[in-house]
């Protein structure tokens, strides 16, 4: 006779399959963009960087990311996206478009490209000069655009908690000043040489992780990382237009963006014990990077004596200036949403590859918009840094598919 033990039967009847179904959808929810936090930002947009940093230095979106500001030049490692179609999504679902891979990576190439270049043109062109006031400006609207879409149900955002905040309070301060920097960098460096020089950024991750996180790096990731180097030295050295201050400035900016990025990974896993779901996807990050960057904002606005300027300039009383301002704020949000479009229908490679050949027509049209004076030698150093951007892109890549 047959011992009696527990039984192994799977449950059998009308419920099972809403079961089943049920426990199916909890998996996608809690899979659902989650992505290793890794280096992300390079985010540094050259003068925007929200949330997301965009592909193509070194950087992995938290993308720096990704955000408003977007971190121009981020570029995905170790990115892992679930690819299940079926899995709810934050976004509202999008009319059946053939080819969404190639209009969701154009989406992604104009959103990046003209946020550095709008940017660009307010500082430069118009002579704005109170920059801290524009990246407030700018988080004020990429946090009414996010928290509208999250109230009216269109995304799906974490609320923002005490203890959430407490968490993520070292990683806004960092997060501020690289913005701060990248915009005062950006009014006196031209936008070819900036992306050059924020190659740096991914020279001082990649040592940080080695020293901090005991990551390995292959041969060829440091062969493309002394290439940055020689391009960056070699184009200051070079340049024709070279500003001590906007080169002091950009420095500094490395050093943050770095920060940023080891920061972030440090911090990841405790935000996200920290949320309800025990997640915290892009948007969220997006809309908290920006709200807490607000009441800092505001400090460092009245600290710089920045409300001086504005009460004097001209420039806000010029309805065109609102308009090119507001464009600013919706296109580094813009980053955030169509990187992530982008990512949902391609792969971590060619996302990353496109994010590092992008910085080739910007650099083009940053020395053509703007009428930069460059040489033989300079153009060189440039290209020989956009080239090793992408040479950086396909190692890491190699290193993340070995490992």
């Amino acid at each position: 006779m047959a011992l009696a033990g527990p039984s192994t039967q799977r449950p059998r009847g009308p419920e099972a399959p809403s079961v089943a179904r049920r426990r199916r959808f909890q998996f996608l929810r809690r899979s659902h963009f989650r992505r290793a936090p890794s280096y992300a930002a390079a985010v540094g947009h050259e003068g925007a960087v929200r949330s997301l940093p965009g592909p193509g230095s070194g950087a992995m979106a938290s993308r720096p990311t990704m955000g408003s500001f977007g971190v121009e030049g981020t570029d995905l490692e170790d990115v892992k996206v679930s690819k299940d179609r079926d899995g709810p999504s934050l976004f509202l679902r999008l009319p059946n478009i053939q080819n969404q891979s190639l209009l969701s990576g154009l989406a992604y190439c104009i959103a990046s490209c003209s946020m550095i270049l709008v940017n660009k043109f307010i500082l430069s062109g118009y002579g704005f000069s109170a920059g801290i006031s524009l990246m407030l400006y700018q988080n004020i609207v990429s946090v009414t655009i996010v928290s509208t879409l999250s109230l009216s149900g269109v995304i799906s955002t974490e609320p923002l908690t005490w203890k959430l905040i407490k968490v993520w309070l070292p990683v806004n301060i960092i997060f501020v000043g690289m913005l701060i920097t990248s915009m005062f960098s950006l009014k006196y460096i031209n936008v070819a040489m900036l992306t050059i020089l924020k190659n740096v950024a991914n020279v001082l991750t990649a040592s940080g992780e080695t020293y901090f996180f005991k990551k390995h790096h292959g041969t060829q990731v440091w062969i493309s990382l002394m290439l940055m180097i020689i391009s960056a030295i070699a184009g200051g050295i070079t340049d024709l237009s070279f500003h001590k201050v906007g080169y002091t400035w950009q420095i500094l900016n490395c050093f943050l963006t770095a920060s940023y990025s080891l920061t972030l990974r440090h911090v990841m896993d405790s935000a996200k014990q920290a949320t309800k779901s025990g997640n915290l996807n892009e948007l969220s990050m997006v809309l908290l990077n920006n709200a807490l960057s607000l009441p800092l904002g505001i400090i460092l606005v009245l600290g710089f004596n920045e409300v001086e300027y504005l009460l004097e300039t001209p420039l806000l009383r010029m309805p065109m200036f609102w308009l090119v301002i507001t464009a600013s704020g919706v296109l580094g949000l813009a980053i955030s949403f169509t990187s992530m479009w982008f990512l949902r229908q391609t792969s971590a490679t060619t996302y990353s590859l496109v994010g590092s050949l992008n910085k080739i027509p910007l650099s083009m049209a940053g020395i053509l918009l703007f009428k930069v004076r460059t040489s033989m030698e300079n153009s060189i150093s440039i290209l020989l840094g956009l080239l090793a951007g992408v040479f950086f892109a396909r190692a890491k890549l190699r290193d993340s598919s070995q490992s």
